[in-house]
């Protein structure tokens, strides 16, 4: 298992690998326009890329943390809505939230006409949201599911009898969520703020329109204006670097965790939600209604619109069998995409749990670097070494094979959704290991279990909702990926997100709205079935 571990590992640490090697061999025109961007431009990259990321940090650990605590141990009317509710804004798109936001937001949008009709206010009524702290609010929108996914799964396991039981000992209700339920809920807070965080390191659309000079787009830049490709990658580790040291630190911090057994059985439904009155019911509710307002339903609402507009003034009216192709690539890719990963990622994790996963380890930290990467730039690196492949044997089988099966296949487009997606299953699979005592299997191995007795046995259980909720990231972001898709996708392979990006980018919201309620609607099964097999008291 350890030697498969190590295979898969290094096949999917290959693009990466293509990457950090664009350095062996440097091209003096790449050089030079390295040497030009640090003089001019990648001080402002740096400082934009650090002031989005603080911000989002900030805005989804305090927004999903919040959320996740108030359905997971408090009642309050609306509580069981909010549950799966709250779940919706990762269905949603972020290039879609940003041109819907924009189109309804900005000067002309139908709110600022309606505002200055009804007040005879002039000019614009709030800045412009294609800005750096719009953008800040649009990731956190869309991003604060991965906080609350994950918070929520290690709060509803433990959090509700050990607050109940630090109530019996006389502890008031901050204190209890100080001392008990934010202690407990730190590993998941911030797997889920990494993912986050790499996610919006990782986006080239939203950036791109809101005229960012972020690190991203100036790799992009790179790439698709100057049309230097080795210089892309070499931009790349730049921001595998810093990604390398924000999982490096949270590893280490998760290492000085230490988790008490859990109760089971009767014991475990010990707790009871604290039924808020009042204020505090009426603060809670507020709380959980905002994200889902903004994140969903008034994004939802305005393509709706568009929609409506465009199949009852369109020339052409709604493409629906066009559409339906669409569809199906989409769910056939994300469906294979998602499988694959939470296999992989469950395979690396009890590897990396035993004894033996040592030599596993740092291969798996290098796969967990590719959510961090541009989906192009993950092409890059997949082209790269088939362009080494290439020259060093050109003409030959082997080449035309490898050429083949990475460019224009299907095969290689899962390839690189691997690549840029197992590190989401990993870390909430190894999330949900952090949460089961090494005792139970130093217990199982007393008892004669083998590993495979072990893992199916003890873990797989266990495991459950951490491979679901991986599962679920791993399909709405498969449903979501644009950049990867448009190198990589064999011709007449549109997807969803695809053809929304391009109607999008071309400013006909009305024609992208259709693909983008679409990917919103296909989201919206997976989020509805990981509610119920989540589901509160």
């Amino acid at each position: 298992m350890r030697h498969l571990a190590v295979v898969l590992c290094a096949l999917l640490a290959l693009p990466l690998l293509g990457v950090f090697g664009a350095w062996l061999s440097p091209q003096a025109q790449s050089l030079e326009l390295l040497r030009h961007q640090a003089a001019t431009v990648l001080p402002g990259y740096a400082l934009s890329s650090l002031l989005l990321a603080l911000g989002v940090a900030i805005g989804v650990a305090l927004l999903g943390g919040a959320t996740a605590a108030a359905v997971s141990l408090f009642d309050f009317p609306g509580r069981r809505v909010f549950e799966w509710a709250l779940l919706l804004p990762l269905a949603m798109p972020a290039y879609v939230l940003a041109y819907a936001s924009t189109d309804f937001l900005q000067y002309s949008g139908p709110l600022q006409t309606t505002l200055r009709a009804l007040t005879g206010a002039q000019g614009p009524l709030w800045p412009d949201v294609r800005s750096l702290p719009g953008a800040i609010v649009l990731f956190t929108l869309a991003l604060y599911p991965y906080v609350y996914l994950l918070t929520r799964g290690a709060l509803m396991e433990r959090g509700l009898h050990l607050m109940e039981a630090a109530r019996l000992l006389g502890a008031g209700l901050g204190r209890r969520v100080r001392a008990v339920a934010l202690p407990l809920a730190r590993p998941a807070l911030a797997a889920g703020v990494a993912l986050a965080l790499m996610e919006t390191l990782a986006d080239y659309g939203v950036g791109s329109y809101f005229g960012l000079t972020t690190f991203t787009t100036g790799i992009y830049k790179a790439w698709l204006a100057m049309d230097d490709r080795i210089a892309a990658a070499q931009l790349a580790t730049m921001l595998l670097v810093v990604v390398a040291l924000l999982l490096w630190a949270e590893r280490r911090a998760q290492k000085k965790l230490r988790y008490a057994s859990s109760r089971g059985g009767a014991a475990a439904r010990e707790g009871r939600p604290v039924v808020l009155h009042g204020r505090r019911a009426v603060l809670a509710f507020a709380l959980c209604a905002a994200p889902v307002l903004l994140g969903f339903v008034l994004p939802v609402a305005v393509l709706l619109r568009a929609v409506w507009l465009e199949a009852r003034h369109g020339e052409f009216g709604l493409p629906w069998l066009r559409f339906a192709g669409w569809a199906w690539t989409s769910l056939q890719l994300a469906t294979i995409a998602a499988t694959a990963a939470v296999a992989l990622a469950v395979l690396l994790g009890f590897v990396l749990r035993g004894r033996a996963g040592g030599p596993v380890r740092p291969l798996a930290r290098l796969v967990s670097l590719g959510y961090a990467v541009p989906g192009a730039v993950i092409a890059v690196g997949l082209l790269l070494p088939v362009g080494w492949v290439q020259a060093a044997a050109p003409g030959s089988s082997a080449a035309a094979w490898v050429t083949a099966a990475a460019t224009g296949s299907i095969g290689g487009l899962l390839y690189a959704y691997l690549v840029r997606f197992s590190a989401v299953a990993l870390q909430s699979v190894e999330a949900g290991y952090a949460r089961i005592p090494g005792s139970f299997d130093d217990t199982a191995r007393t008892l004669g279990a083998g590993a495979s007795r072990l893992f199916f046995g003890v873990h797989a259980p266990l495991l459950t909702r951490s491979a679901l909720a991986a599962a679920l990231l791993v399909f709405v972001d498969v449903m979501k990926e644009l950049p990867a898709t448009l190198v990589l996708r064999p011709f007449n392979s549109d997807t969803l997100a695809v053809v929304a990006y391009q109607f999008a980018r071309d400013e006909r919201l009305a024609e992208a709205a259709l693909p983008s309620l679409a990917i919103v609607l296909v989201g919206l099964i997976p989020v509805l079935l990981l509610s119920r097999a989540m589901r509160l008291r």
